[in-house]
């Protein structure tokens, strides 16, 4: 009988701690329900959906365990809608900005193909049904995604809705749910800032962050990267590698 997903997320939880041999992670692999019968298939398809694994001496690591948090690839996510959930909305547009050690190294930004847009989220967005006339379609837009956000660790304002939202929309093209670690900029700063709210007009403001255009993906990804850094600034000294990052902003 094959196991429920919760024993992947129990493993990568003690991947978290510690490497496991490669043979007990092939096993709980083979034990789960999962879209290859061969463990060593599915271990590369997890690595392809943006887990960060790596095989070691016949161990398997989770190379956020191991890697400092200024080595490390973090991509500063911000997505807009014209829905609530994939099952009545889809992306309207999508950023991404790729920063090593607080600098940016890389971006993705683009408009999304889409027939509607309800009059509200056009009033929120500035986003209208004319200007995605041209834009090219959700399943173009999610595989150049993909392969843009390779394994860094996802980081989003609200990790929630960004991550899960984008994960249900790339399974909906078979392009397997995402596996990125995943950090939100909203935990984090209650950690490491002094606030009374942590939405991110409220943390823009207290910071004296200038970026005007808001609920625009670019701009709301560029000014969650600018929160991003004043965190990472007020880290206790005992925070050092990317999970360490992870597990402190869940604390």
């Amino acid at each position: 009988m094959k196991h429920k997903k919760n024993d992947l997320l129990n493993i990568v939880e003690k991947l978290r701690k510690q490497d496991i041999p490669k043979d007990e992670f092939y096993d709980v692999l083979s034990k789960i329900d999962t879209f290859f019968e061969n463990p060593e298939l599915e271990f590369q398809l997890l690595v392809s959906n943006g887990l960060p694994l790596e095989i070691i001496d016949e161990n398997v690591r989770l190379k956020t365990r191991t890697t400092p948090i200024k080595e490390q690839k973090f991509c500063i996510i911000d997505i807009e809608t014209n829905g609530s959930k994939v099952q009545n909305g889809q992306i309207i547009e999508i950023a991404a900005i790729k920063i090593k050690n607080g600098e940016i190294i890389d971006n993705y930004e683009s408009l999304v193909y889409a027939k509607e847009i309800p009059e509200y989220i056009q009033e929120v967005t500035n986003i209208t049904p004319n200007m995605l006339k041209g834009a090219p379609t959700l399943k173009d837009v999610l595989l150049e995604f993909r392969i843009f956000l390779e394994d860094t660790v996802f980081v989003a304002h609200d990790i929630k809705f960004d991550y899960n939202f984008i994960s249900a929309s790339m399974e909906l093209y078979n392009y397997g749910k995402l596996e990125n670690r995943k950090l939100c900029t909203i935990d984090l700063a209650k950690r490491t800032i002094k606030s009374e709210k942590y939405g991110l007009v409220s943390l823009k403001e207290l910071l004296g962050i200038d970026i005007a255009t808001h609920h625009r993906a670019y701009s709301d990804a560029l000014s969650t990267k600018l929160v991003f850094d004043e965190c990472l600034k007020n880290l206790p000294s005992h925070v050092v590698t990317v999970e360490d990052l992870i597990g402190f902003s869940k604390s």
